[in-house]
Parts: structure tokens; sequence; C-alpha cells
């Protein structure tokens, strides 16, 4: 799943945990992970959900200012199925000093 840039910091703060994507199916499965440029997310739930369900509030949730700014960048392909994708933020392993990887 790939986030808008305004959005990715929200993601990582763990202040943006759901995202609507209207897409033709999921392109995403629940308990994936997929990359972020640090971290990952991975995903709770998928949901199908129709525009009604689409409300301000649900907007504000996933990072926009309201129901018009989400649906701009909503729009994946030709899609016409709307879903609901719940996830979580995974940031990235640190390395313990002293710590090496095989060669």
């Amino acid at each position: 799943m790939v986030f808008t840039k305004r959005l990715r910091e929200g993601v990582r703060r763990g202040e943006i945990t759901c995202s609507v994507r209207i897409w033709t199916q999921p392109d995403v499965k629940v308990g994936a992970r997929y990359s972020m440029e640090e971290g990952e997310i991975e995903v709770d739930s998928i949901t199908p959900i129709g525009f009604p369900d689409i409300t301000p509030e649900l907007a504000r949730e996933s990072g926009f200012l309201g129901v018009l700014d989400l649906l701009k960048v909503a729009q994946h392909g030709k899609g016409e199925n709307i879903y609901l994708v719940r996830f979580h933020y995974v940031p990235p392993r640190t390395k313990r000093p002293g710590q090496h990887r095989p060669a």
C-alpha cells in the first residue's frame, strides 16, 4: 500500500490507522505487511463499504481534511469497489550494537 507523502508521518506516529481505497478488488491481504520508506504497515482488516459510509469522521481518521479531500486520493485505477483497510504501523528493526549480519 502506498500513501501520499503528506500522510506518511501520521501513519508512522500511529495517528492514521485506516485508509479508504477504491479498487476493482482488494490489492492487499489481511495479515500481510507492506513496506514504507521506514518500517512497514500490517493490514488488520479489509471491509467493503459504500459511499454513505465515507463520513467526515472517517475521512479525518484516514488523515484527510474531509470527504472530498479523501476521494481525490482514494481512487486507484479503474476500480469501483470501496474498501476500508485498517492497519497498524510496524517500526523498522534496529540493530543492536555489535550485531552483525551473516556474510
